[in-house]
């Protein structure tokens, strides 16, 4: 299975569900290519979910609910991290919006009816406040970027808070800048760090630090004013049929059937 990541990076993925020990029911890519601002020198993040055997959560030993592994491949760093079903559904359910934007990512390694399933559910797990989580985001990147000056954090902190402002408006998740940019009051200058991003991973950013404050607390208060008009739910609606997929998923693979 191939993904197309762009000109400069068109990898060939399907070994690496064939490497993982348990069944992988879904992963995808994450990171700066998801948020459309890939440098020429970017890792590949891969995140996604495995599925445990029965065994692994019945014994006394600790199961390995979250793997991580780093390799190199055709001179591309590649990092994938993956949670066991039962995991990820609980950070599913804890207003993460990390874990939603890996989950319904559009560039797909490998997917599974299990996948599927999940994907169909994520409406029912969206609610208010998320937008929690897109502010404590974009108040670490900001702090970051103070810390630093590079213009990957700088990036982060608007790509956050505009996803974060998008998802209170419409109810749907979009983690791609570019994108967000065309639909979201956002600041006119970010297509040119955009550009200036795709040539260095770790550059500085080339615009004045009053005028990207003065906008990165603007948007805070636009997040604000979309959570308070938001019409998502305070509370999700998805636990009893999250629940039931984890326990019919986990049977399925008692019974050494696969996602």
């Amino acid at each position: 299975m191939t993904v197309d990541l762009g000109p400069d990076l068109d990898t060939d993925l399907t070994s690496v569900v064939a490497e993982q020990r348990d069944p992988l029911l879904f992963a995808t890519v994450s990171g700066a290519h998801l948020y459309g601002f890939p440098s020429r020198d970017s890792d590949v993040d891969m995140r996604g979910v495995h599925l445990l055997p029965v065994t692994d959560l019945v014994g006394l030993r600790e199961p390995e609910e979250t793997r991580s592994r780093m390799w190199f491949r055709d001179g591309v760093e590649m990092d994938l991290v993956t949670h066991d079903l039962r995991k990820f559904v609980r950070l599913m359910l804890r207003n993460n919006g990390y874990v939603l934007e890996q989950l319904l990512s559009p560039l797909v390694v490998h997917t599974t009816d299990t996948h599927a399933e999940l994907v169909a559910l994520a409406p029912d797990v969206l609610t208010s406040n998320h937008a929690h989580h897109y502010r404590g985001f974009a108040n670490t990147q900001w702090r970051l970027f103070e810390k630093n000056g590079e213009l990957k954090p700088l990036l982060y902190t608007f790509r956050v808070l505009l996803t974060g402002i998008h998802l209170m408006r419409s109810g749907v998740v979009v983690a791609h800048l570019p994108t967000l940019i065309g639909e979201v009051d956002a600041p006119a200058y970010l297509p040119d760090l955009v550009a200036a991003k795709a040539e260095a991973e770790h550059g500085g950013a080339d615009v004045g630090h009053a005028r990207v404050a003065a906008d990165v607390e603007r948007l805070h208060a636009v997040l604000d004013e979309a959570q308070a008009a938001s019409v998502l739910p305070g509370s999700h609606t998805a636990y009893d049929a999250l629940h039931d997929l984890v326990v019919r998923v986990r049977l399925q693979g008692l019974n050494g059937l696969q996602g």
